[in-house]
């Protein structure tokens, strides 16, 4: 990897990371990133996979405080995490490249349109708040068959997966967005993790692309928090939500073409 390579990916990291804070979409610029620097897109998903979980682990870190009380809670929900990512990982290896090709720009243009027409977090914690408001509340019993569902798309490709999840515990558990937000980092940081693994035993990453990229992510979700206090964060997401969409375009037309 050259030079330039290398502070390309980088750079596409950071743009990663401050999209993931903002839309849950860091796959949107680092996927197609790894393409550009002549990645198949099997090995570029994996590749992608592999530097993603660096942003997990300090998602994961960051967010201890709102964890505190919730190891029980969390059991289920990790194991239906490490099951999903598992099996989406294994969904993938047993994918052809060609046919990984062609599910991909479905996949981006899925997530950029639930991006698109999705309420933002906040007015899905005051629904979820204002369901349970007056009665104590459980978890419901299918909320791990939710999360082992998400986390199968999320071993598997995982653009927006962190926005399914986190939609899913806003509206189900009763929790504001900190705590919520807290679950789906831990939760989605499993699935990535275990699919991780499994890429690193069963196929190949690219390490020398793996770790510009990760760098980038790691910076992209530092400025991320920043960039959201600041900016208009519904104009964003929509933004980066028809960005979304050209590009499935895109790869739809190169995969079909």
């Amino acid at each position: 990897m050259s030079v330039w390579e290398f502070g390309f990916l980088v750079l596409a990291g950071v743009g990663a990371g401050l999209t993931g804070s903002i839309a849950g979409l860091a796959s949107l610029i680092s996927y197609p990133a790894l393409l550009a620097v002549g990645l198949p897109p099997v090995t570029a998903n994996v590749t992608n996979t592999a530097a993603l979980v660096v942003v997990g682990v300090g998602s994961v870190s960051a967010s201890r405080p709102e964890l505190k009380g919730q190891g029980r809670r969390l059991l289920p929900l990790m194991v239906a995490g490490l099951l999903g990512g598992a099996t989406g990982a294994l969904l993938l290896l047993l994918t052809p490249e060609g046919g990984f090709e062609k599910i991909v720009p479905i996949l981006i243009g899925a997530a950029s349109a639930a991006i698109l027409v999705q309420r933002s977090p906040r007015e899905l914690a005051l629904e979820g708040a204002l369901a349970h408001a007056g009665r104590p509340h459980r978890d419901q019993w299918w909320l791990p068959v939710a999360i082992f569902a998400i986390s199968i798309y999320g071993g598997y490709f995982g653009a927006a997966a962190g926005v399914l999840m986190l939609a899913t515990f806003l509206l189900t558990t009763g929790e504001g967005l900190p705590r919520s937000n807290a679950m789906r980092n831990v939760v989605l940081g499993v699935a990535n993790t275990v699919a991780a693994i499994g890429f690193v035993l069963f196929a190949s990453i690219v390490w020398s692309a793996a770790l510009p990229l990760a760098i980038g992510l790691f910076l992209g979700s530092l400025i991320g928090p920043r960039v959201v206090r600041r900016a208009p964060e519904t104009a964003l997401r929509r933004v980066i939500a028809v960005a979304g969409l050209g590009l499935a375009v895109y790869l739809a037309v190169e995969a079909y073409g």
